[in-house]
């Protein structure tokens, strides 16, 4: 049975809704809607520290977020860790967002965005991936990670399994009384 959350962001993908602030309802291009995998939503700060905590997150560390948003992942791993980030965002304008963001905080010489489909991003380098996409958008996404992550990698998942995949570690944290599940797999202890 799915969470409370789970339900909500399954609805949240179907209405196609990730807008901006100001941004009117159906200015998403028909390509974006299309190719999108998930809506924009956040994940608390409190979500993202220990994201990152349980993969552990370093300066010798390449983290890849996709579907970056508003960039709040990459510059945590950047300005808290010192790691090499990259975040990939098919939104234009949420990819503006994140490079912004990344400005702002002064990180731009350790962090990339890359405006495409997270399904053309080249993962190689990829020690860390976050995500924060539907159950169905990481089981899209599962074969693209098993090819492309190196053995020792780290994928965390915001909320939502990846099917077929065995976590080595589950947590769940409360913000603002709702609880929040985090899997951490491993690439090659999950087969």
């Amino acid at each position: 049975m799915k969470s409370f959350a789970q339900l909500v962001a399954i609805m949240l993908f179907a209405a196609a809704v990730p807008l901006l602030p100001g941004q009117e309802q159906g200015s998403r291009s028909k390509a974006e809607m299309k190719k999108s995998l998930a809506p924009y939503v956040s994940s608390p700060m409190n979500v993202v520290e220990r994201m990152l905590e349980l993969c552990g997150v370093a300066e010798d560390k390449v983290v890849y977020d996709l579907g970056c948003g508003d960039g709040r992942i990459l510059v945590t791993a950047a300005k808290n860790y010192r790691a090499r980030a990259v975040g990939v965002e098919l939104s234009p304008k949420w990819a503006q967002v994140a490079t912004d963001k990344v400005v702002e905080a002064g990180v731009q010489d350790r962090v990339r965005v890359l405006q495409l489909d997270m399904m053309d991003a080249n993962l190689s380098e990829a020690d860390i991936v976050t995500l924060y996409l539907i159950s169905e958008a990481n089981t899209i996404l599962r074969p693209k990670l098993e090819k492309e992550l190196r053995p020792g990698s780290c994928v965390v998942s915001h909320d939502f399994e990846i099917d077929g995949w065995k976590p080595s570690k589950v947590e769940t944290i409360k913000v603002f009384q709702r609880p929040h599940s985090i899997y951490v797999y491993k690439v090659g202890a999950r087969r």
